[in-house]
């Protein structure tokens, strides 16, 4: 990684967005979506059904497989005052009492004590608070949580979106090719959610290899950052998986001169982390916890394309693009779709990214 000479400001990664740009559902169709073609000196207005043409034979489209659960969760605390929780993360070890544990947001007008019980989903649901770790609540459940998160909880969904979840998201807000033994994640990867069978079927038969990985998105993805100097932001941390196999697809298509086209910046994380772990030079299977902050200055080791839709404003998300595309680019990138009326954020439109040299 480049070394900082003076201090990358949180100002820097701000911008005004009308809130009608703000895409709260999404379009009818997947692809019907507009895609914005960013390089160094254009800006070319294009549909998301133009990407084929923007791929070679011979290039690998890398996309996150991960599955978004139903992670929200409304009820009652036993003093009768209103509580919401959303699962980040479950826990892969029980506790005595046959407790299934999880990591959980909890928002209620008093934080629950450790030994209260919450009643959720319509008494569907209990759960026991067993303790704290930083600003997330440990959370025992009396049955294995996955399932009932599949009947009972809500897709959650973000919050600019301004409305509660429906029938709509449970299909919208997950990808045609999310693998169900990988249900993990509390946020969709956005990028994604652009593709349908019939143009993954068109890229293949166009000589475009695709590959999977893994990252289970958390919560943090809309986290705020918080400190005015990036280089004091500690970033969240989420689990990543680049199979074995993924790497090897990804060594043979650089030897070959193809290129990395990394759906989203899961998958840009996840990729540019294997790459801090690789061997001989060479990517290897990686599996465990990132906490990779990219933002500029930011040398890419892996990834020479991206896929990715618009961000939040001093999101992290932003940074890393801006590190990618070059942070005047981003700026002039995302003036020009708010002129032209883009729409914005996880059911808005997309970018094709070229790397900045």
């Amino acid at each position: 990684m480049t070394q900082q000479t003076q201090p990358v400001l949180l100002s820097d990664y701000d911008y005004h967005l009308p809130d009608d740009l703000i895409a709260r559902y999404p379009l009818n169709e997947r692809t019907s979506s507009r895609l914005l073609h960013v390089s160094k000196n254009s800006c070319q207005d294009l549909r998301f059904t133009d990407l084929p043409n923007l791929l070679k034979s011979g290039d690998l489209l890398v996309l996150n497989d991960t599955k978004v659960i139903k992670a929200r969760l409304h009820g009652q605390k036993q003093t009768g005052g209103a509580v919401e929780v959303l699962i980040e993360r479950i826990l892969p070890d029980e506790i005595n009492n046959n407790l299934y544990k999880a990591l959980c947001h909890v928002r209620s007008s008093r934080s629950p004590k450790v030994g209260q019980t919450l009643n959720l989903a319509n008494n569907q649901m209990q759960a026991t608070v067993i303790g704290r770790q930083d600003n997330l609540f440990i959370l025992g459940f009396r049955s294995p949580i996955l399932a009932d998160l599949d009947n009972y909880g809500q897709m959650p969904i973000p919050p600019y979106f301004e409305r509660k979840a429906d029938e709509t998201d449970d299909e919208r807000y997950q990808t045609v090719f999310h693998n169900p033994t990988k249900s993990a994640s509390v946020a969709a990867p956005t990028a994604s959610l652009h593709f349908d069978d019939a143009l993954l079927t068109q890229l293949r038969k166009k000589g475009v290899q695709i590959a999977f990985v893994t990252l289970h998105v958390g919560s943090g993805t809309f986290t705020p950052v918080k400190v005015d100097n990036l280089a004091d932001h500690v970033m969240h941390a989420e689990y990543a998986h680049l199979p074995a196999s993924t790497a090897t697809l990804i060594n043979n298509t650089k030897s070959a001169g193809g290129r990395i086209i990394a759906v989203g910046t899961t998958v840009t994380r996840t990729l540019e982390t294997a790459h801090r772990h690789r061997i001989h030079g060479e990517l290897v299977e990686f599996l465990g916890d990132t906490q990779i902050f990219i933002y500029p200055p930011y040398e890419f080791g892996v990834v020479d394309c991206l896929i990715t839709n618009f961000h939040l404003p001093k999101s992290t998300l932003l940074m890393l693009v801006s590190a990618f595309a070059g942070t005047q680019t981003i700026q002039e990138a995302y003036n020009h779709a708010i002129k032209n009326k883009y729409r914005f954020f996880s059911y808005g439109d997309a970018m094709f990214l070229e790397k900045a040299q």
